[in-house]
């Protein structure tokens, strides 16, 4: 088996996240996630169920959504739980674009009232947005369509979440609140050799196990360790075109840029989805990016 520097698996790889919210035996950890986050606006989940997680749209030329996390809870409400590792342009874009999905996806042939059941969409993020850099301590942004003049919400059936991890920087000691444990755990799980006192309650001890290297078979190992290398490699690809830029003093366009990085990407090995996903371009584009490559 591989030898890991880490004791317990990093969350912000596509294998480590999966393995601790989207799987069968786990969800009761992303029930309680989800119930820390949202129990004040509407009240308890108690069950979830997961749902297929690649949307097609209504069209052959519409573009399609593969959400890291689907589900819905017993009273019909879905939820959409994103991880982003890397800033990507639009995102804010591809967040309302996905939520459409589950809103299209409940229209009624016949007789239908337009009634709709609440969308939540949550975004856990490894980066901030450039304009909230200038609010240090505000990590957490709630999303509703508000009325510009009362401020008060128009409509509450829509919510977007979003979390700049990078934000987070309390210590086990500053720990509060079961959010602020929930914050802490995703930020530094990877970085911990025990389970910490403070955190010594019955989902957490669960997390932790279900965490630790040490416990995974073989192909399990092998599997995070892809995915380990692919987190890796697109944070060093990406630090190194942004380092590249800032060194030459050039403010290259959005797209360029994009491409860019795709191509740094293209040649470590990276997958065309999770490309797509974190540079905001779409598969086919970089499919024939790949193709040039190899030409």
């Amino acid at each position: 088996m591989a030898e890991f520097a880490e004791k317990y698996i990093n969350p912000f790889t596509d294998y480590g996240f999966k393995r601790l919210f989207g799987e069968e035996p786990n969800k009761d950890l992303l029930l309680d996630f989800l119930n820390v986050l949202l129990q004040e606006e509407q009240g308890e989940i108690k069950h979830l169920t997961y749902l297929k997680n690649e949307q097609l749209g209504t069209g052959e030329v519409d573009r399609k959504a593969i959400f890291d996390l689907y589900c819905e809870n017993e009273r019909g409400e879905k939820f959409i739980v994103e991880l982003q590792k890397t800033k990507q342009n639009f995102f804010k874009d591809r967040t309302v674009y996905y939520s459409t999905f589950p809103i299209r996806e409940q229209a009624k042939r016949a007789d239908w009232n337009y009634e709709l059941k609440a969308v939540y969409t949550i975004a856990i993020l490894d980066f901030v947005f450039d304009e909230d850099k200038a609010e240090p301590a505000k990590f957490r942004y709630d999303v509703k369509l508000t009325d510009t003049e009362t401020m008060e919400v128009f409509y509450d059936k829509l919510t977007f979440i979003y979390l700049e991890m990078p934000k987070f920087n309390k210590t086990l000691d500053e720990l509060e609140t079961r959010f602020d444990k929930w914050l802490y755990v995703l930020r530094n799980l990877n970085r911990l050799d025990r389970v910490p006192e403070k955190l010594r309650e019955r989902v957490f001890e669960k997390l932790f196990e279900t965490a630790e290297i040490a416990r995974f078979t073989p192909e399990q190992v092998r599997s995070y360790e892809d995915s380990l290398k692919y987190y890796r490699d697109m944070k060093n690809s990406l630090d190194t075109a942004r380092e590249e830029g800032r060194a030459e003093g050039k403010e290259e366009g959005r797209e360029e840029r994009a491409i860019e990085i795709a191509k740094e990407l293209l040649n470590v090995g990276v997958d065309v989805q999770i490309i797509s996903k974190s540079t905001g371009l779409p598969v086919d584009q970089i499919e024939k990016l790949k193709q040039t490559n190899k030409d």
